[in-house]
């Protein structure tokens, strides 16, 4: 499936089990009431904030490579601390600013396991690039911006209306623009490669993960500190692979695990560190 369809079967199938969840717990069943005092805020959230820059990340997939988009899509984390700066005025300290850039030295060395010239890109991959360098900065926007509603809402319905009105956005545009009109009814007559990537990808990638991810962010006193856990994605990929694929691990990369670790913790740990040798 090319990354444009891919969008919609994400929204689609990841909306739909959301508003099941929904509707099954009792505290977020009322659906209704936010949208009749933040309708507005919370359907441009929706759609210009997540569905926007996942629309972006997918549709960098049909330019650059698997890693040159899981590489750049790292650098979010960073662009949050300076958005948080702007929107919520929390401090740019320098561990921020060091640990940042060093844990996403360390994701690029990673993906790339010690090869630098993977990333370098010519013709198409740099559109596939800069889409998804569109991607980091809108999702980073989007992460500063819905928190006062994650809290106020909670992150089922939240991540709910996300992407119940991003899928309604998204389907349209990708069908009149591109002329890719999905149709749900066919899940079931595709190969079983695409079918349980496609349901694995809407429950469990984006209905479970995307409610903890932002219900986590939102508990943090300071997104930026809290979304530097971003930076372990990589590290905890190729963990999985080595205990379910059985992949063997090089030594860059070990020596990356270990870098990307090492600045997240410092980052993580600094104040309290600090105040310790203080005393």
């Amino acid at each position: 499936m090319s990354g444009i369809e891919v969008t919609v079967w994400r929204f689609g199938i990841g909306g739909f089990a959301l508003l099941i969840l929904s509707l099954l717990d009792p505290k977020s069943r009322d659906l209704i009431s936010p949208l009749k005092t933040s309708f507005y805020p919370i359907l441009m959230l929706s759609i210009l904030g997540m569905s926007f820059g996942q629309f972006l990340f997918h549709w960098a997939l049909d330019f650059a490579s698997v890693v040159q988009v899981a590489t750049m899509i790292t650098i979010m984390p960073i662009i949050v601390v300076f958005v948080s700066k702007f929107v919520e005025g929390n401090i740019i300290t320098p561990p921020k600013i060091v640990s940042g850039i060093g844990a996403f030295l360390g994701c690029m060395f990673l993906l790339t396991d010690g090869y630098l010239e993977k990333l370098s890109g010519s013709g198409n991959s740099i559109i596939g690039i800069n889409l998804t360098m569109g991607a980091a900065l809108i999702g980073a926007i989007y992460l500063v911006l819905v928190k006062p509603y994650i809290k106020k809402y909670g992150s089922i319905r939240m991540t709910t209306y996300t992407f119940f009105f991003g899928f309604f956005a998204m389907y349209p545009i990708i069908g009149i623009i591109w002329g890719i009109w999905v149709n749900p009814m066919d899940l079931f007559e595709r190969n079983e490669i695409e079918y349980y990537s496609i349901i694995t990808l809407g429950v469990w990638n984006t209905c479970i993960a995307f409610i903890l991810w932002l219900w986590g962010l939102s508990r943090v006193p300071d997104i930026a500190r809290g979304n530097y856990l971003f930076f372990l994605k990589p590290v905890i990929a190729l963990c999985l692979a080595f205990f379910i694929l059985e992949d063997t691990i090089t030594t860059n990369q070990l020596f990356a695990i270990f870098a990307i670790t090492a600045f997240v913790a410092m980052e993580i740990f600094y104040t309290p560190l600090s105040k310790l040798f203080k005393k």
